[in-house]
């Protein structure tokens, strides 16, 4: 019973770390109708940016703005510079411009920051806490993630769903040539779905660094899984990518406590594939019906 509450604990800590990145994907989703295969390597870049304000001798507290703030112009800047270009041509353009952006950071950061491995520190201890003169697979960092998670799901949702802000950042995404009949600045709605979406997507870089060791591309792993749980939740729903992401931690933890780690990422497959063939939206999407 230890064993099984121990490897729940920590699935739901790793997979809030997919969430968090999950809800990057469903931002610039819902904002840009584009899939960023560039998310992880601009946390990635961001990360580093933090670890240079760490080593320069300040707090892990102050590094997180700066981080986030870093992500909110460089998702301007990517959109601008890079996706501008080709946002009217054939749809495979941002896919591959995304992920051209993805192997150009990398190859940045080798060159700037090194390639070699780093500590980033974490702002919260890593010990298991106590609980009933039991010691858990829960640590104070873990319980900072969760609530970080939960704190920005809950926010994209109220930005969607409530705000005139959300409203036109879904409306550019979904036909730019009506809502500029509108009086939308579509334009600007997409630099700021970028924009938002890199914050987020610093925000996961960050959880996943902390307290662990960071290289160019010690986001790879993240990418993967992050991507799975935002389709297993549904690209539309900020909710999704959470169950989304906490399904995938679970399933990876129970999978590499009882038959191995080795098993970890079949398991994860066959999970998407056995949803997607039941529901192709993910558990919360929304398939669209058209009248012909």
């Amino acid at each position: 019973m230890q064993r099984f509450l121990d490897l729940t604990l920590s699935g739901l800590s790793q997979g809030a770390i997919y969430a968090a990145f999950a809800l990057a994907l469903v931002l610039i989703w819902r904002s840009t109708r584009v899939v960023n295969f560039a998310q992880g390597s601009m946390a990635m870049f961001t990360t580093y940016l933090a670890l240079l304000v760490v080593d320069a001798g300040a707090s892990y507290w102050v590094a997180l703005p700066v981080a986030l703030v870093a992500g909110l112009l460089l998702g301007a800047l990517v959109e601008r510079v890079v996706m501008r270009p080709v946002e009217n041509g054939p749809e495979i353009n941002p896919v591959i411009v995304t992920l051209g952006v993805f192997i150009a950071l990398q190859a940045l950061a080798s060159l700037v920051f090194g390639a070699q491995y780093r500590s980033f520190p974490a702002p919260l201890g890593l010990g298991g806490l106590t609980v009933g003169g039991v010691n858990i697979a829960l640590t104070p960092y873990g319980l900072f993630t969760v609530g970080a998670v939960l704190v920005t799901m809950l926010a994209l949702v109220a930005l969607f769903r409530f705000t005139d802000l959300g409203l036109r950042l879904r409306a550019s995404a979904f036909d730019g040539e009506v809502a500029r009949l509108l009086g939308v600045p579509v334009g600007r709605m997409l630099t700021l779905g970028w924009a938002l979406a890199a914050v987020v997507g610093s925000l996961s870089g960050l959880l996943i660094a902390g307290g662990s060791l960071v290289w160019p591309a010690y986001m790879d792993g993240l990418i993967v899984f992050g991507f799975v749980a935002a389709v297993l939740g549904g690209l539309e729903s900020p909710v999704g990518s959470v169950v989304g992401g906490l399904v995938i931690g679970l399933s990876l933890s129970y999978v590499s406590g009882y038959l191995g780690s080795e098993l970890a990422a079949f398991a994860a497959l066959v999970i998407l594939v056995a949803v997607l063939l039941v529901r192709p939206a993910g558990l919360f999407g929304r398939t669209t019906v058209r009248r012909v």
